[in-house]
């Protein structure tokens, strides 16, 4: 009996030496916490890394893009006419072309199918096409840390002139350098045509005809006079025009959204479409109407007109930009304002560095 007991003590203190104590298991919690803790920022950092790196080459296919239509064409992509206006694939391009920037670039990203929409098509037919158009989701216009490729909603309460009123409606975290001379379709000119739809001037003539006439164009040209970006309403610009050099003049940037309206098409710069004609969703600036400064910003909210026509990004620290000659840098948010605005203008005389990283 006292071996048995013996025998049974020694087998229970061996349990006791391999196995631990509570203080023990605590301890171990707490190193790994500690460590997941320690690495957590490190992999998400990595992963911001890895959007941010997408996020170039999606804007520099899409400079490409841009830039073939240069050389196609001769000129930069037009501005279109306005917000009720989608892209017409029997209008060619420069001024005579209602739809936008990203429009005309389609057959050059290799969404020619998208382009065509609407070939040879009138009256109701035509206007459905145009419908499929805006709501098509373009996935390389989405910037990965903003938010997914997807179609969100169309919350207008106005029709368009050549499509059908959706539901939801693709969109575009870029926009085209408009200069820095503010100006849109019916700003600072007032437009020649009376009758629009969108309860704004600034949705373009409500015909084609209307948009057609040597008063319309025109009114193109004065824009034309004004502005010295790369794209504005009716504009053909050539790239001999961007005198202060191709590697100096931006092109093509990502643009500031308000976090809290990522999704619902209620920020003023972000609530139409992508395939449209000219407004603040596909086309931005450094200056504002009246003079003041329109700096890059990160993604914020409550900055109202500030906001939807700056230029800025959903990453911490910089933005995406690229160039006329086709190369895309990061830049910083907190970039000098007047070095901004030097290289969004093409033909000011000041050629200036930006702050790129």
């Amino acid at each position: 009996m006292s071996q048995f007991c013996s025998r049974a003590l020694n087998y229970s203190a061996t349990i006791r030496r391999n196995g631990f104590t509570l203080v023990e298991l605590l301890v171990v919690i707490a190193i790994i916490g500690t460590l997941v803790g320690l690495l957590l920022p490190a992999v998400q950092s990595a992963r911001e890394a890895g959007r941010l790196m997408q996020c170039k080459n999606q804007l520099k296919q899409l400079a490409l893009g841009v830039l073939g239509h240069e050389n196609a064409t001769r000129a930069f992509p037009s501005g279109g006419w306005g917000l009720a206006w989608t892209g017409d694939p029997s209008r060619g391009s420069g001024p005579r072309q209602p739809g936008g920037w990203i429009y005309s670039i389609l057959p050059y990203i290799e969404e020619n199918a998208v382009y065509l929409l609407g070939t040879g098509q009138s009256g109701s037919q035509l206007t459905a096409a145009g419908a499929t158009r805006i709501q098509t989701v373009i996935s390389s216009l989405y910037c990965p840390t903003r938010r997914s490729a997807t179609a969100y909603t169309w919350a207008q309460p106005w029709s368009m002139v050549n499509a059908d009123v959706t539901a939801t409606v693709g969109r575009s975290d870029y926009a085209a350098n408009g200069g820095s001379v503010y100006n849109q379709t019916s700003i600072p000119y007032a437009t020649p045509w009376t009758n629009y739809l969108a309860s704004s001037a600034n949705s373009g003539p409500q015909s084609l005809a209307d948009g057609s006439t040597p008063a319309a164009l025109g009114h193109f040209q004065r824009l034309a006079s004004l502005s010295n970006g790369i794209v504005h309403c009716g504009s053909s610009v050539k790239i001999s025009q961007v005198s202060d050099g191709v590697s100096k003049t931006m092109l093509l940037a990502e643009k500031h959204v308000d976090p809290t309206q990522y999704t619902t098409g209620n920020d003023g710069g972000d609530n139409e479409a992508a395939l449209i004609g000219m407004g603040r969703d596909i086309v931005r600036w450094s200056t504002f109407s009246d003079g003041t400064s329109l700096p890059p910003q990160r993604d914020a909210t409550g900055l109202g007109e500030l906001g939807w026509n700056s230029f800025g990004s959903a990453h911490a620290v910089t933005f995406n930009a690229a160039y006329c000659d086709g190369s895309v840098r990061s830049i910083s948010h907190s970039i000098d304002p007047a070095t901004f605005q030097g290289i969004t203008a093409r033909n000011d005389g000041r050629v200036v560095q930006d702050d790129a990283p």
